[in-house]
């Protein structure tokens, strides 16, 4: 499986941004996918995650804020982020479960206070 994730950027505080992430490759064997990110400093952390049946969870910190969905057609899983916080900035990384954990390149999102 590859990931290509797209969206990042610099934001105000209380912007919107929307990440992208395209699966190619033996897509069929996913049973989820997710959006994880990591700040300088910072273990990288789950943010948000859509089962094949789509079903999300949330890390505490975005509930509310945050909304992942996918595009089983398209291979391609979405986060939506609304009132973005500075401590929002990070690295932003598309994960996807298979037998094994599959990591696409991060996007970088800056929030500016």
């Amino acid at each position: 499986v590859q990931l290509q994730a797209s969206g990042g950027g610099l934001v105000q505080a209380g912007g919107s941004l929307r990440l992208s992430c395209v699966a190619s490759g033996t897509t069929g064997t996913m049973v989820a996918m997710a959006w994880y990110r990591q700040s300088p400093g910072k273990q990288r952390e789950l943010v948000a995650r859509i089962t094949s049946g789509g079903s999300a969870n949330y890390a505490d910190s975005v509930k509310g804020r945050f909304t992942i969905s996918r595009d089983n057609a398209k291979n391609t899983v979405y986060l939506q982020m609304n009132n973005l916080k500075p401590e929002d900035t990070a690295v932003y990384y598309c994960n996807a479960e298979t037998w094994r954990a599959y990591w696409g390149k991060g996007t970088q999102v800056t929030v500016s206070s």
